[in-house]
């Protein structure tokens, strides 16, 4: 029921910030001629989309519980570009409503206003094509991010203020007043991420206990309390949380699956493939370390529908993580369940947690199904992709199939080919559930 409430509040909150401008203006009775028009519109939903996207990355608790970081990184990305686009077409309505509106594009002679605006929008387009090109640039993690927080903090003050210069929208009460509550709803927001939430994490400090190669670039981490604070599993179990290397940073922190199943002693493994920097970080911590965390989050969770008759977990490369947190959770539960779990690699040595798979199938009702791209000598299992062939030929029967939840986690392309073959079999949509491991 709260994950209901929660959704239909957040959905009710997004789609009001995107429409009370929209009619407070029409009912303001703004005039002008056609471009005008259409340039007030597209400036208002820029506004309430700039609110949308710095909402999502505040990552308020209720909201990630309610949608999971994978699916609001994801969300952002796209209001990210929606509004990116909106902005341009906003600008070129403005300066081809008039023949001399052209002159609002240039720095040295514009009215404040424009240069607030231009400013704004020149930031907009960097944060936006460094996120895109990241990988294609080659970019760290810690680069991109600061560059991501101080272009966004510089973008979203200069759009504040051509809104205020303009002085046409303001001078109406309602919308001022409008206005004011979206900026004291930003202003809140980011009060939360920067300042209280560095300040409450101060109580999860945790100790790195212990570190091991589990193969190749993966590793796990194993993070022990370093007072008697405890992660609080509240509700259905979430498995995702901010690891922080710092308690003060813009890039200080990264999201990561958690691996264990809620302990008494508050322990919390992760298992992380080392591709950058700041997971190489990770790597060369050092029994003893001290780092923060910022969790659980995420709404890819077992629990989110315990009605099932089962699970389906299609995992790829260390996208297998959340699977096993989940089954050894079910399995200190004495879950009586049938589950079934697909494991897909490129080479023997890189499947992961084979030993405890085979412990969690004898505690477990446990199938599992493991096929590699690149097999060696000595393999005797499936060879190519999970596919839906794969799929089709270890599943239950078909009429069991629509009662069992699935839920896939891997790569971009894995994910997205998962659910393509998903599909294929005829898989309800709202049984699916996914998490991608390359979302930041």
């Amino acid at each position: 029921m709260t994950h209901s409430v929660n959704r239909f509040a957040w959905a009710t909150a997004f789609l009001a910030t995107l429409i009370a401008p929209l009619l407070l203006a029409t009912a303001a009775g703004h005039r002008g001629g056609l471009l005008l028009e259409i340039s007030l519109v597209l400036g208002l939903v820029a506004t309430s989309l700039f609110v949308c996207v710095i909402v999502m990355a505040s990552r308020p608790r209720t909201l990630t519980a309610t949608l999971g970081i994978e699916r609001i990184s994801r969300v952002h990305r796209y209001l990210g570009i929606t509004l990116l686009t909106v902005v341009l077409a906003h600008t070129l309505a403005v300066v081809l409503a008039a023949p001399g509106n052209w002159a609002l594009l240039d720095l040295a002679h514009a009215p404040p206003r424009a240069r607030a605006a231009t400013a704004g929008t020149i930031a907009l387009i960097l944060l936006t094509a460094l996120s895109l090109l990241r990988r294609r640039l080659r970019l760290s993690y810690r680069f991109w991010r600061v560059t991501h927080v101080l272009l966004a903090a510089g973008s979203f003050p200069a759009v504040a203020l051509h809104v205020v210069l303009l002085r046409h929208l303001v001078v109406d009460p309602a919308m001022r007043t409008c206005f004011g509550l979206l900026a004291a709803a930003v202003a809140l927001m980011l009060l939360n991420r920067w300042v209280l939430r560095p300040l409450g994490i101060g109580r999860r400090t945790f100790r790195v206990w212990d570190t091991w190669v589990e193969a190749g670039e993966v590793i796990t981490l194993v993070l022990a309390p370093a007072g008697t604070h405890r992660i609080r599993w509240r509700g259905p179990l979430r498995f995702s949380a901010w690891i922080r290397l710092r308690r003060w940073g813009v890039c200080t922190d990264h999201p990561f699956t958690i691996a264990s199943a809620p302990r008494d002693d508050g322990v919390i493994e992760f298992t992380i493939r080392r591709v950058g920097d700041y997971t190489h970080s990770l790597a060369r911590l050092r029994p003893g370390s001290q780092v923060y965390l910022d969790g659980p989050h995420g709404s890819f969770t077992a629990d989110r529908r315990p009605t099932a008759e089962g699970l389906v977990l299609i995992a790829g490369g260390v996208g297998i993580t959340p699977m096993v947190s989940m089954l050894r959770t079910l399995a200190d539960r004495g879950d009586p369940r049938r589950h079934t779990i697909f494991i897909g690699a490129r080479t023997p040595d890189q499947l992961l947690f084979t030993e405890e798979l085979a412990d969690l199938s004898r505690r477990l009702d446990l199938a599992v199904v493991t096929t590699v791209t690149r097999p060696d000598d000595d393999w005797g299992g499936h060879i190519g992709r999970i596919d839906a062939d794969l799929l089709d030929r270890s599943l239950p029967e078909h009429d069991q199939r629509q009662r069992v939840d699935y839920y896939v986690c891997g790569s971009t392309q894995f994910v997205a080919g998962i659910q393509m073959s998903l599909h294929r079999l005829r898989i309800p949509l709202d049984r699916i559930h996914t998490e991608q491991f390359e979302m930041v």
